[in-house]
Order: C-alpha cells, then structure tokens, then sequence
C-alpha cells in the first residue's frame, strides 16, 4: 500500500511537471494571440458602442446601440450586404464545382497530373492587384471585351459600360473570384478524393454501378466533410473580399458596388465612423456565423 502511495504520488508530481511544461511553451503564443486577436476584437466591441473619435485629446462619447440602428438603416449598406451576398451565391458554388470537376479529372489520369495541378493552381497565387488590373482592363468601356463584339465579330453597335452599371460590373467581379478560387478547391478536393478507400469503388463494380452511381453513393458521402469545409472557408472569403472591387470599381458608380469590407473601409478611413465600422464588422460577423451553424446543421459529416 505505502509503494502504491508513492507510485501515484510520484506520477501525479510528474504530471503537474509535464503540464507546467506546457504551459510555459504555449505562453508565447498565448501572449501573442492574445495581443493581436483577442484583444483588438474587445477593443473593437467596445468602439462600436461609441462615436470613436482617433485621436488621443479627443473625446469619445458614448451613443449605446445607436451604430447598430445606423447600420440596419443605412440603405448603401443594405446594397453592400445584398452586393456581398450575390458575390458569394455566385462564387462559391461555382468554385466548388469547378474545382471538384478539376480534381476528379486530374485523379483519373496517370500522365501530366502534377503538371495540370500546377497549371490550375496558378490563378491562386498570383497576385490579386494584378489580376484585378487586367480584368478590369478587359471590361472597361475601351477594353478588350468590347474591341472583340464591336470590331472583331460585331454582335453589338456600340461598347458597353460594363463596369459603370451595378450587375454587370458584380458580374464581371464575381468571374474574376471563380477564376482566382478553382485552383484551391482543386487541391483540397484532391486530396480528399485521394483518401477514399479503393475497394469501394471496386466493390461498386463488381455490384454493376457505374460512374454517376459510385460518385453520388461513394465519392459524395466519404467528401461531406471536405465539402463543409470548403463551404464555410469560401463564404469567410467572399464575405473578406475587398481587393477586387477596390481596384476594379472602388464601389463606385454611387456606391452601387460596394461590398461590406469595401464599405467598411470607407466609413472608417475616409468618413472617420470608427464606432459605425466596428458596429458594421460584427453585424457582419453574426450573419457569417449564423450561416456556418446552419450548414453545419445542413450537411452533417458524422452521418457518412
């Protein structure tokens, strides 16, 4: 019994040792997530509960809930909202299938496969200044859209604006986010298709199924969770996306293309509506979080 006692007492010593351990190599990151996270998120909550004025001898006062009403009836953050929304109805269900038709191409060749990742990952890492330069280029009243059905093959009499009205300039944006994302939704869903069991499909076989019987009963339930996470990730990123509109339209004509980041960035730094901006962000915030509850309620991995 006195042995017993000692053993345990000796290994719940080394125990707390091991746990002080690594509490003193997680206290860094700790540190610095807490300084660069957790507290700008606070300050921020806290900001948008006043009239936030930047500098240090002015005075900040306090207005409650009144950022939250300006936000709810502001109608160009309405427009930025359902501008932000159509982005990502548009973008992510078309990254997703392109990406996923990408990937089950590439899984079933043998010859030139790193070569074709390497081709529609490209789009992916280059940089979005540059391409939202060309695009807009191509779209603009004098660009190369408009030289092709004017004086190339003369479907239309005369340019189009295509970036001075609301949807076709979301269009044109919403095109640009497709082309950028496929690359990425391409590698995940490689991987994931990678990490199906063959003898799945070689029993599927055997039994008669075909292609579209084995990607709808066997490829489509082992990548659920693959495609939760897809999901979410890109609506995070559509909901993020400020570059390309900043460049192509910088929400204009009126304000009619802007986006919440866009809008958010506006409010802060040109009309100086720290406590409204703060106010914006966590509005958005809520919304993005109420969507990824649901989908996680919708698409259920654990029934695979």
């Amino acid at each position: 019994m006195m042995a017993s006692s000692v053993f345990f007492r000796t290994r719940k010593y080394f125990r707390k040792k091991d746990n002080a351990r690594v509490l003193l190599l997680l206290a860094p990151g700790l540190v610095v997530m807490g300084m660069f996270t957790f507290y700008p998120i606070i300050k921020m909550f806290v900001m948008s509960f006043f009239d936030w004025k930047i500098g240090y001898d002015q005075i900040s006062p306090f207005v409650g809930i009144k950022n939250y009403l300006a936000v709810f009836s502001d109608p160009i953050t309405g427009m930025a909202l359902s501008n932000t929304m159509f982005y990502a109805a548009v973008t992510v269900p078309g990254q997703m299938i392109l990406g996923l038709i990408a990937a089950l191409l590439i899984n079933g060749i043998r010859k030139f496969s790193i070569t074709f990742r390497l081709l529609y990952y490209l789009p992916v890492i280059t940089s979005w200044v540059v391409v939202a330069l060309l695009f807009r280029y191509i779209f603009s009243n004098q660009g190369l859209l408009n030289y092709l059905l004017t004086d190339i093959f003369r479907w239309i009499p005369e340019h189009i604006g295509w970036l001075s009205t609301r949807w076709p300039a979301m269009t044109a944006m919403t095109l640009l986010g497709i082309w950028k994302g496929i690359g990425w939704n391409m590698v995940i869903f490689l991987a994931a298709l990678q990490a199906v069991p063959v003898e799945y499909y070689e029993a599927a076989s055997i039994d008669g199924a075909g292609s579209i019987q084995k990607f709808f009963h066997i490829t489509l339930p082992n990548i659920k969770g693959t495609i939760l996470f897809c999901t979410i990730m890109l609506i995070i990123g559509a909901f993020n996306t400020y570059t390309p509109i900043a460049v192509i339209t910088g929400g204009n004509p009126a304000h009619q293309t802007e986006v919440v980041l866009t809008w958010t960035y506006y409010q802060t730094f040109s009309s100086c509506k720290m406590g409204y901006a703060a106010a914006l962000s966590f509005v958005v915030a809520a919304i993005v979080a109420v969507i990824s509850v649901t989908l996680f309620k919708v698409i259920r991995p654990e029934r695979m």
